[in-house]
């Protein structure tokens, strides 16, 4: 059995890998377009893959 937390990515974080402010992820998550977590200091964390994911649809949708 696999005990490795998920990796979580900060607000910060998802913001360097899609060029983007900080405060633009957070809407992205209130509007629902990328999932998160609660810390249980109440703030937000994204997950890696959830996030890896949403970049490689979104750099496939400008190409195209």
């Amino acid at each position: 059995m696999d005990n490795d937390p998920e990796p979580l990515l900060t607000p910060g974080q998802v913001a360097r890998i899609f060029c983007v402010d900080p405060k633009t992820v957070t809407r992205w998550a209130k509007a629902g377009k990328i999932g998160y977590v609660r810390t249980v200091g109440g703030t937000r964390r994204y997950r890696r893959e959830e996030v890896m994911a949403l970049y490689e649809e979104s750099r496939h949708e400008r190409v195209t």
